[in-house]
């Protein structure tokens, strides 16, 4: 099998782009685990098909490096978006993509030089009760900032889905979680059907939080879009900060708002890393 793709960032969190309207891939979720592999493949936290829909632009479907499938990613959704704009796939800046989460809109921001170097995404509105996202208990509850004993050790959770589920813990010191540790236990527990992302939030100010992530499927990524959304979500809630924030990132830092339509808006880079021609032997 051979096929060209595209590797790009978003923060940190890296992908494998590849046109599924020139390119054709027989088993996704084997070949997301064979090129994502950073020591045989080429290397990334997902590979991503962008694909024909009858329902928007784009339709955008994500591996990721275990081969399952996300219903949505933040960071690659700007990613997607100034791909499809720069190899000339749309001439439009304002974009749909049909996800397994819904319809997602990014707009391609041009700076003063005339340079797109922020995309931003209108996200949609976060669900936040136990059915929506989903949970354990009570369809109807919303989870926020209730208690959860893994090991030895008592956290307490606000969950958010933003199409794919979300598990927040509030922290005093964010750099000294130890991830390998905590995210796969909290990731599998049985609370989470679908299991879960996990995001350790710390609050810098009213306006800015540092957050480091467990990504479902994946393991320990640089940076989560949905779980940014999520993160500034939860934090709002727990009255913590406002409903515009910077989110600090290992990767980089994006700009989350929860705005007064409801809907979770996302802004932060994408940058194309290099380009190749991929040959599975």
């Amino acid at each position: 099998m051979k096929f060209k793709f595209s590797k790009w960032q978003g923060a940190g969190n890296d992908f494998v782009i590849v046109n599924g309207f020139e390119e054709k891939i027989e088993d996704y979720k084997q070949t997301a685990r064979e090129i994502c592999d950073r020591h045989f493949g080429v290397g990334a936290d997902g590979l991503v098909l962008i694909l024909p829909s009858d329902t928007a632009d784009f339709q955008m479907r994500i591996f990721n490096s275990d081969g399952s499938e996300a219903e949505m990613c933040g960071n690659v959704t700007r990613c997607v978006a100034r791909y499809v704009y720069e190899t000339g796939l749309t001439a439009s800046k304002k974009i749909t993509l049909e996800t397994k989460a819904g319809l997602i809109k990014p707009e391609l921001i041009l700076a003063e030089d005339g340079m797109i170097r922020t995309v931003r995404v209108d996200m949609g509105e976060p669900r936040l009760s136990r059915g929506q996202i989903p949970m354990t208990g009570n369809p109807a509850k919303q989870p926020i900032n209730i208690p959860l004993q893994i090991a030895d050790t008592a956290y307490s959770i606000t969950c958010v889905s933003m199409g794919n589920p979300h598990c927040v813990i509030f922290v005093n010191d964010a750099a000294a979680i130890d991830l390998m540790a905590t995210g796969s236990m909290i990731e599998t527990n049985p609370l989470f059907p679908k299991k879960t992302n996990v995001e350790f939030v710390q609050v810098l100010a009213e306006d800015k939080i540092r957050m480091r992530v467990w990504e479902r499927g994946a393991g320990i990524t640089m940076a989560c879009g949905t779980g940014a959304c999520a993160a500034a979500v939860a934090a709002i809630l727990n009255n913590k900060i406002n409903r515009t924030t910077v989110v600090e990132l290992d990767g980089g830092q994006l700009v989350i708002e929860w705005a007064g339509d409801n809907h979770v808006y996302m802004s932060g880079p994408a940058v194309e890393v290099f380009r190749g021609v991929y040959l599975n032997r």
